[in-house]
């Protein structure tokens, strides 16, 4: 049978419990954001952030091993830390779009029409990921790299009969995608 639960394990399922909890605690936590950011916002963020992690972490805490205050802050110094990751995150966000337009409905309604023509291709090269990856070698030697059947097998290091046999197949798919895309082109021509 299992032991009734005590402490600040109960917090997690006992509202009245957290909210002591909260309420013995809320001030040294505010004070503790204060003193380590200079956004009100961020400070009342880091805050809630700390509570939040109580909750989910309430089972952890050991009184052999500390106070309350010691176990709270060193979850409210990990929340910290957490949150200035994600500043830094953010921050590096901004800085790669200083200085460049952002874009405007004009240019993301050409971006969607460029997108939409372009569905063709993607479905191309979703097929052509399908394929095992020598297979999609030689393809790629042959239609983008320009190299012969017997330069393409050379490079990869087997048989030119092989790389055929390999050229062979991916052109089946191809083939394959290019049945299923011609409905929709010849549709779209209408």
């Amino acid at each position: 049978m299992a032991e009734p639960e005590t402490g600040l394990s109960r917090i997690r399922h006992d509202p009245d419990a957290f909210e002591d909890f909260y309420r013995r605690h809320v001030e040294a936590v505010t004070r503790f954001a204060a003193r380590r950011v200079d956004d009100p916002h961020t400070a009342a963020d880091v805050t809630a952030n700390v509570f939040l992690a109580v909750i989910d972490s309430a089972h952890t805490y050991r009184p052999g091993n500390g106070t309350e205050i010691a176990w709270l802050f060193g979850i409210a110094r990990n929340v910290l830390a957490a949150e200035r990751r994600r500043a830094g995150r953010e921050l590096r966000a901004n800085r790669r779009i200083v200085g460049r337009r952002l874009l405007d409905s004009d240019d993301v309604d050409r971006l969607v029409e460029r997108i939409d023509a372009e569905s063709a291709g993607r479905r191309t090269y979703a097929a052509l990921a399908d394929l095992p990856e020598g297979v999609r070698a030689v393809l790629e030697l042959i239609a983008v790299d320009g190299l012969t059947v017997t330069e393409a097998a050379a490079a990869l290091g087997i048989r030119p009969v092989t790389a055929r046999v390999r050229l062979h197949r991916a052109r089946g798919v191809l083939r394959d995608v290019a049945a299923l895309q011609t409905p929709a082109i010849a549709y779209a021509k209408e």
